[in-house]
């Protein structure tokens, strides 16, 4: 997500997209364990994507 993006949303689909992220980076992290995912990349960004979320979240 682009810093444009998140500017928009508001308080409420700011903490609906941080649930979504870390319920998807959970399963991703499930999947890694079980056997290697094809690109364990993702992990890393969706880890990224959560820390911007809630970083424009603590700014309001």
């Amino acid at each position: 997500m682009k810093k444009a993006d998140l500017s928009g949303l508001s308080v409420e689909q700011l903490q609906n997209q941080i649930a979504e992220e870390k319920s998807r980076l959970q399963k991703l992290k499930f999947a890694h364990a079980i056997t290697p995912i094809e690109n364990p990349k993702r992990i890393t960004e969706t880890r990224k994507v959560i820390a911007r979320l809630s970083t424009e979240l603590n700014k309001r």
